[in-house]
């Protein structure tokens, strides 16, 4: 499990698991629980680049960013 500390959000911090390619495994510390587990449960099974295309880009009010966004820089160090 890899962990990713976010910047500018609710959530802390994202753990996750990828094998060839793949999202198999997301969690959010902190931030809002039920959208979270949401956003967890819909990626899973998703190729990391169609997550990134998603959810990069994504603001929370007026925070330039969101926890989706912070997923997709997660991802993006991945790939690196």
């Amino acid at each position: 499990m890899k962990t990713y500390h976010t910047e500018g959000v609710c959530s802390t911090e994202i753990s996750f698991e990828t094998e060839d390619g793949i999202l198999t495994q997301v969690k959010f510390e902190g931030g809002c629980d039920g959208n979270l587990k949401a956003i967890g449960a819909l990626v899973q099974g998703m190729r990391i680049e169609d997550v990134i295309e998603k959810l990069k880009g994504i603001t929370c009010e007026s925070n330039p960013t969101s926890c989706a966004d912070q997923l997709a820089r997660a991802l993006e160090t991945e790939r690196k």
